[in-house]
Parts: structure tokens; sequence; C-alpha cells
């Protein structure tokens, strides 16, 4: 049945502004999904770096393996680097995620200069150590909820039927990946997201709590890492409210647990 919401993909993103990754089942936590976003790329001044302004950060992808990441190059493909996921063998150093500065953990030497050659520019890869509670803003907290190296919030839903809509408007279609959501589901009509208020995941609930402002990081073409107008141009001409554009609705989780592909979505209220 159309009008049945089914959870149609799940990705994580291990480090921010790299690639992502779609698995078919995720464990959910409080700060997002695990091994979601608690990697980041920081500057000499500790300050996160994003595809806003390195849009060449998404040709570096990302698969998890047992115990290690690796994050490869697209094109040169001889470019790579394994990271185990428990390596943090650098200085404790404070770091800025917009408005918020939470401690990061450097991960290596070594692994720093392999991104600083690859990007053309000094960074430091930083992790998050679970001591390192970064609080979801109070307006939107259900819980008091911590969250990772995320924009803002753990989870990101996206419905499968709001992307068809805008590229029918779009003179080239664009792919989900431009908008990096955590959970896509399909069913419902365009946007049916922005109408949802508390959902059930399998077995597990979720709180909507706000729409998610989008910017020029979704004109970046994901393959090639080259930037253009769209679809921002497109989406602003008609889902502009109080001179943002939204997509997508960003959510905590009420409960821990893992959720799967196929999973049903169930509105609670």
């Amino acid at each position: 049945m159309e009008n049945t919401l089914v959870v149609q993909d799940i990705f994580i993103y291990p480090i921010k502004s790299l690639g992502g990754i779609r698995v078919s089942e995720a464990v959910v936590e409080e700060k997002g999904f695990q091994f979601d976003r608690r990697w980041m790329l920081v500057d000499e001044t500790g300050l996160f770096i994003s595809q806003r302004v390195y849009p060449q950060l998404a040709l570096l992808s990302v698969e998890l393996g047992e115990n290690e990441l690796l994050v490869f190059h697209k094109i040169k493909k001889d470019k790579s680097i394994q990271i185990p996921i428990d390596l943090a063998s650098g200085p404790e150093l404070t770091v800025t995620v917009w408005d918020d500065q939470v401690v990061g953990k450097v991960v290596h030497p070594e692994i720093n200069q392999w991104f600083s050659e690859i990007i053309g520019k000094e960074v430091k890869l930083v992790t998050m150590p679970e001591k390192s509670h970064r609080k979801v803003d109070p307006r939107y907290a259900v819980n008091g909820e911590s969250v990772s190296f995320a924009d803002g919030m753990p989870y990101l839903l996206i419905g499968q039927e709001s992307l068809n809509d805008l590229n029918s408007r779009l003179e080239l279609p664009v792919p989900m990946d431009r908008f990096r959501p955590n959970i896509v589901f399909t069913g419902g009509t365009p946007f049916l997201e922005d109408s949802l208020s508390k959902i059930k995941i399998g077995q597990l609930e979720f709180q909507i709590v706000k729409p998610c402002a989008r910017c020029v990081m979704i004109t970046v073409d994901q393959t090639s890492g080259i930037k253009g107008k769209e679809p921002l141009k497109t989406l602003s001409s008609y889902r502009t409210l109080n001179g943002k554009v939204y997509f997508g609705q960003n959510v905590v989780a009420l409960h821990s647990g893992k959720i799967k592909v196929g999973d049903l979505i169930t509105p609670l209220d």
C-alpha cells in the first residue's frame, strides 16, 4: 500500500562531511547512529571543516570494517588509509562545531598528514570520546539529548517522495546523497515528514523536532566534488520559510536499540 511507510535506506557518515555508508541496519544511540559523525576534520584552530568550503571532501569515501574505517579517494584510487576505530593516541583538543565547543581527541599524526596532503590544508582528524557531551539545542531537545559532530541534531529523516517531487522540477535529477539523510522512507505523499510529530520505527520511538534548513552543501555533486547552483535554487523557490530553505526533518531517538531496512514507520500522534 502506498500509504504504508517503510524504511528504504539507512545511512551513517562516520567522518563529518565525508562520504556516507548505506547499511542494512544500525544501532540507535542518543548521539545518533553508532559510528555516525564520531570523527571530524578540524583546522589549526580546532574549527570543523566541511564541503561548504572544501567540496573536494565529497571525493573521500568511507567504508566501515570490523575494527577500522577505510577512507579512499574516489578518483585517485591509490590514495587510501585505514583508521582503527579505537585509535586516539593524540592529545585532547577543544574543537568547534558551529556555536558549540566540545572536547575531541586527535587520532594520530600520520593520519593528520594523510588528510592534510589530500585536502591541501593542514588538518587534524579528531574523534569524540564517550565522555564528551555536546548538548542538542535546548529548544529542540526532548530529554536533554547529546549529539555527535553532526551539524546539530542526531538524526535526519527524509521521504523518498519528497525527493521525487523535487526531481520532477529539476532539469537534472539529483540523488538522495546530496541531502545526507540518516533514514529514508518510502510511502505517503511528498513532504509527509513535515506533518509527523512522533513515530515508531520497528520497536523504537523517535520524536520529530524541527525541519532541517539547507545550505550550499546540497549543491556539491558527491561524485565529482563540483559545486553548482542546484538543487538549492529550485528548492528555495517553493520550500522557503522565514528566509530559510527546508528539506527533511530533524529527529531525536526516545529509545536505544536497532532499526533495519524494511521496518515499518508508524505515526504515533
